[in-house]
């Protein structure tokens, strides 16, 4: 499967949504995570993003759980501070 190149995402965790619960996984609302692939099982509608937590873990987590930040294929970190993509943006107009 492909997946757009720089593709990152915010956590944003749905009360009573599937596990794993990214905020017991290893994951903050305060960080953007670089998608790293995504796997969608035949026996489910939801997609999984591959992400690396907090502590260099890689993860499965549903589509449900994560809100996309943007597109900046030019940055290659795993995890950005969120604050950081506000700052390159202002920076870059």
């Amino acid at each position: 499967m492909m997946i757009e190149t720089g593709i990152y995402v915010r956590i944003q965790e749905l009360e009573g949504g599937p596990k794993p619960l990214p905020s017991c996984s290893g994951f903050n609302t305060q960080t953007a995570y670089r998608a790293i692939g995504m796997f969608n099982p035949s026996e489910t509608s939801d997609a999984y993003f591959i992400l690396s937590n907090d502590r260099d873990e890689t993860w499965f987590i549903c589509n449900r759980h994560v809100r996309i930040v943007g597109v900046f294929p030019t940055i290659c970190a795993l995890r950005i501070e969120l604050c950081q993509f506000t700052t390159r943006l202002a920076a870059s107009s």
